[in-house]
């Protein structure tokens, strides 16, 4: 057949490096799912198109690369806001492909029309809120240089979206150059980088240096650099809750997390040093909650591709990997000798009111998880308190990662990510997903997905019945007069095995079912599912509420 704009697409993406396309099919986009059928590039179809954003979210987190997903015009297309939105916020590179009606009906009554003519909606402005780069392609001849700018706006941290109209998919596009991209540059900031040395070098003379590490240090593939610098310095090293595998939780050096999740032990050290050099994020509330007065007390640098929201010297870098190994180039003392030391002792953990509900409690079950996880293993937690445990509780295993989306927060985005990072893994070992039962709720049916492909990946859902954060700010902010969030019981596992009869699901309800459980879950060769039940009255480790708790007790 003569090569269409889809074959076109589909070529350049595989020479982007991606071989999974993730989406749902419709009549829009269905001719791009037949260009996939010829190509090398899988076409997997999920359930919902947030979920397949999610896919291409986690997907490009855990390879470093591109993620794609293409959904089809209408509602396929809205159903791709929130999962973009939470790429934008994070900066992650993902390219949509949207199908639209054809041009010949755009403003003419077309169904699910969006080309903003005759008072329908623009999808251009719409996506164009939540993306680095969006074009409606309205010709074949537009295409090739849509690619480039959308893939290297996505290259350098975001969405792209391309809007192609279905008979622009299906023209012809022979005579044209294969799609090559330009090389990535480097973007150096020579004076900010100077000052940063300057701050750098005088604090190792008079105190200690503590780093802050963001997930950008993941997206760049930093954490060697990071680690190297670290050692040059002999910095401490906390991480921000987004970015618990930019550091070897097991080193001894690492101090714990920042912000509203956080431990004792980095705000400890920043108390005792002379420099805090953030790296890799700009500290937003959940990285910072409990730390403003002590970063305003000391000198603050930074590196990265954006400032803080905290004073500091800062220094642009759009790719950590090399500004980061200059830095230790440059402070490590060739007459040092490394040595090996012991591994981290056990960090502080917040005090929480004691539960006395039914099931496991969250500190017990997380590390129990955490005992069981082999080096490797990446994990994906969800929001909400199932996610504050994760985080403030969990230690990463060597060699994976460790994924929680705080950008927007939207609740079911860990099956997506998941599943995505699950086909992206071209190495032994298996995705752990950690969730509610509010946000199985959502996006939980994504197991499907997984079912059908036979994915090395466990979900484990912690089942309280309820959306447990939204009871904790109903007893904490609002007297405990009411409550919109507390579901009757069901049961998910029994659930989950009925619905899948080939799948392994498993309910627990002690410590020790739970550990045979995972044992059980991580020596299927496919996906397996646990359900673990929580309860929903406890309070999780997370800053605000236990503030709020404490200043509730002092003032009747």
């Amino acid at each position: 057949m003569p090569s269409r704009v889809v074959d076109y697409l589909v070529r350049a993406v595989s020479t982007l490096g991606v071989r999974h396309i993730f989406g749902v099919d419709g009549a829009n986009i269905e001719d791009l799912y037949d260009a996939l059928f010829d190509s090398e590039i899988t076409g997997v179809v999920a359930k919902h198109e947030f979920s397949a954003a999610t896919m291409a979210d986690g997907y490009a987190r855990v390879t470093g690369g591109l993620g794609v997903v293409a959904a089809t015009s209408g509602g396929g297309a809205m159903n791709l806001v929130a999962g973009l939105a939470e790429s934008y916020a994070s900066r992650v590179p993902v390219l949509a492909l949207v199908g639209q009606p054809p041009t010949a009906l755009e403003g003419r009554g077309a169904f699910q029309d969006s080309s903003g003519r005759a008072g329908s909606i623009d999808a251009v402005r719409l996506f164009g809120s939540i993306s680095r780069y969006c074009a409606r392609v309205e010709t074949a001849a537009q295409l090739p240089d849509s690619v480039v700018r959308a893939a290297t706006a996505a290259r350098n941290g975001g969405p792209a979206v391309l809007l192609l109209p279905k008979d622009v998919q299906q023209s012809g596009l022979d005579a044209v150059p294969p799609f090559r991209l330009p090389p990535r540059s480097h973007s150096r900031d020579a004076s900010g980088l100077a000052a940063v040395r300057a701050a750098l070098a005088a604090a190792r003379s008079t105190g200690k240096i503590v780093i802050i590490a963001g997930d950008q240090i993941a997206r760049d593939d930093a954490r060697a650099e990071l680690a190297g610098l670290a050692t040059a310095l002999d910095a401490a090293v906390g991480v921000t809750p987004d970015a618990k595998d930019a550091y070897d939780n097991f080193d001894p050096g690492f101090c714990g997390v920042a912000g509203s999740m956080g431990h004792p032990e980095l705000a400890a050290d920043l108390r005792s040093a002379a420099l805090c050099l953030v790296i890799g994020t700009q500290l937003p509330i959940t990285g910072r909650t409990g730390l403003d007065d002590l970063l305003t007390d000391l000198t603050v640098a930074s590196i990265g591709v954006a400032p803080p929201f905290v004073p500091s010297i800062h220094a642009t870098s759009t790719d950590l990997s090399i500004t980061l190994g200059e830095l230790t180039d440059e402070f490590t003392d060739p007459a040092s000798t490394s040595h090996t030391e012991p591994e981290a002792g056990a960090l502080t953990p917040l005090q929480v009111p004691a539960a006395s509900g039914p099931g496991l409690r969250y500190r017990e079950l997380v590390e129990t998880i955490g005992a069981a996880l082999p080096d490797g293993t990446d994990v994906f937690a969800d929001a909400g308190n199932t996610g504050a445990a994760a985080v403030h509780h969990l230690r990463v295993p060597r060699g994976g990662r460790f994924v929680v989306a705080l950008g927007m927060g939207g609740m079911g985005y860990a099956f997506g990510a998941g599943i995505g990072a699950a086909f992206a893994r071209r190495r032994p070992g298996r995705t752990v997903v950690i969730a509610g039962d509010g946000a199985f709720y959502m996006h939980g049916m994504e197991v499907h997905t997984a079912v059908e492909h036979r994915l090395p990946i466990t979900f484990v859902v912690l089942n309280n019945n309820a959306h447990a954060m939204c009871v904790t700010r109903e007893q904490l902010y609002y007297r405990d007069r009411y409550s919109f969030n507390r579901f009757r019981p069901a049961f998910l596992g029994e659930g989950i095995a009925a619905m899948f009869p080939d799948l392994p699901a498993y309910t627990v309800r002690t410590p020790a079912e739970l550990a045979e459980a995972l044992g059980r879950c991580f020596e299927t060769a496919g996906p397996s599912f646990l359900a673990i039940d929580c309860d929903p009255d406890e309070i999780p480790p997370f800053i605000p509420f236990l503030d709020t708790l404490a200043n509730s007790r002092r003032t009747p």
